[in-house]
């Protein structure tokens, strides 16, 4: 009976079959200790020569790292053992031995070496526990969703219009169409779909044609974004926070050994609930200056700023209220002061930057219209989102998640490129 490990418990007492693969071997005279694992765990086979036949014992010694194996043995429980059991070995299939020594074996190599290895990397232990993580933040962000009662609207990969700054864009020929982009948000589209359904969210990749080389940057990245009818920037706000302290839960409740094997500081995460801190752009500005910063009012905020700001709280803090000139051409300005528009980005604590950006969106057509003039950007490529504002226009507001960067921060690790399986950068398009 194949038996995955994670099911072990179940199977207390009885003979499983175990498909999966040889991590690390080690031997001691008469015993084999084969450290197995199949996707969903790892445990520790026991091989006693004197309990299985000599040519199963003798095919063991044959066994390298990364060996496919079918391994038959009755399933223990061992407190000793991670996980609580173990498989006494009693037949072994083995499926292939590599011909080659495995080439992350080896525990002193560089990051650039790895990443060449990806492919292989993502079978080390580490790697495996932040996507594990990521597959529950993932899992989460849609369960909020469907709990909350909206729709999921999958949005295009390639548009004819730009959704953000169009500096940034990865331009190609589409037929006789002419020029076409890879996207850089599905927000247009889901301000089309929340006009009909109200509450709207997507989940999928976007593209930024961005030169940088942080460790806060990919070309290629994945993006959860909604956008809610009738909502305001501070509904918006409220909507966000719910979101993040769903996803920290449940990355708590159900990720417990993987942030365990991270060694990330749970009690940095466990605080996590609303309300989170909002701190306004111009409180912001205030702040920087007088901790040397050489910023000026009408400035962005540059990822060291953002860190000191974020550094002043436990939580993600809300900066709202940027400058009209520093944001996207459909962010609504304040009627009250039109040179600020009515928007927030969500900073992570402990210096990890903008996890959300967020805005209420414009909904006067002849508005909309002199933005986009403004911005320099073609008319005709967004007839059809000008006609949002002809028919039953109404306020509406959104937000974009960076998955990547909400991973790295709720695993604790250090750059991007570790957070998504296979990373898209300045200088990487392989594996």
């Amino acid at each position: 009976m194949w038996v995955y490990i994670e099911d072990f418990k179940n199977h207390i007492g009885e003979t499983v079959t175990l498909k999966g693969w040889v991590f690390n071997k080690r031997s001691s005279g008469k015993i084999h200790f084969l450290q197995l694992r199949d996707g969903t765990g790892t445990t520790q086979g026991i091989l006693e020569k004197v309990k299985v036949e000599e040519s199963v014992f003798e095919k063991a010694k044959e066994l390298r790292i990364e060996s496919s194996v079918e391994v038959e043995g009755i399933v223990r429980e061992d407190s000793r053992s991670k996980g609580g059991y173990e498989l006494e070995v009693t037949g072994l299939k083995i499926l292939q031995i590599p011909s080659e020594e495995y080439p992350i074996a080896k525990k002193d190599h560089g990051t650039e070496f790895l990443m060449e290895q990806r492919h292989l990397w993502l079978r080390s232990s580490k790697q495996y526990h932040i996507m594990k993580v990521r597959n529950e933040i993932i899992r989460a962000t849609r369960a909020f969703y469907d709990n909350q009662g909206f729709t999921l609207i999958d949005t295009p990969i390639f548009t004819g219009a730009i959704g953000e700054g169009a500096g940034n864009l990865f331009q190609l020929d589409y037929f006789d169409y002419g020029k076409a982009y890879l996207t850089q948000t599905g927000q247009l589209y889901l301000e089309a779909a929340c006009m009909s359904f109200g509450k709207v969210y997507n989940l999928g990749p976007t593209f930024r044609a961005e030169k940088s080389k942080t460790r806060r940057h990919l070309t290629e990245f994945w993006m959860n974004e909604a956008e809610v009818a009738y909502y305001d920037y501070q509904d918006n706000m409220r909507l966000q926070e719910e979101l993040i302290t769903y996803i920290v839960q449940n990355v708590l409740d159900r990720c417990a050994e993987s942030l365990a094997v991270l060694e990330r500081d749970t009690t940095k995460l466990s605080g996590i609930k609303p309300p989170f801190p909002r701190v306004s752009y111009d409180d912001a500005v205030k702040l920087l200056q007088e901790k040397g910063h050489a910023i000026q009012w009408g400035d962005d905020l540059g990822a060291e700023d953002e860190t000191v700001i974020s550094n002043q709280y436990d939580k993600p803090v809300m900066v709202y209220k940027y400058p009209t000139q520093v944001k996207a051409f459909y962010m609504q300005p304040d009627p009250e002061r039109p040179e600020v528009v009515l928007c927030d980005d969500m900073l992570a604590p402990e210096g990890y930057g903008e996890i959300i950006g967020a805005s209420e969106r414009i909904h006067d057509y002849a508005l909309l219209i002199k933005r986009i003039e403004e911005n320099k950007l073609p008319l005709d490529s967004y007839d059809w989102y000008l006609d949002l504002r002809k028919y039953g226009s109404v306020p509406h507001s959104g937000f974009g998640m960076g998955i990547e960067r909400t991973v790295c921060w709720i695993c604790g690790i250090h750059h991007i490129r570790e957070a998504i399986p296979f990373a898209r950068t300045l200088y990487r398009i392989q594996p």
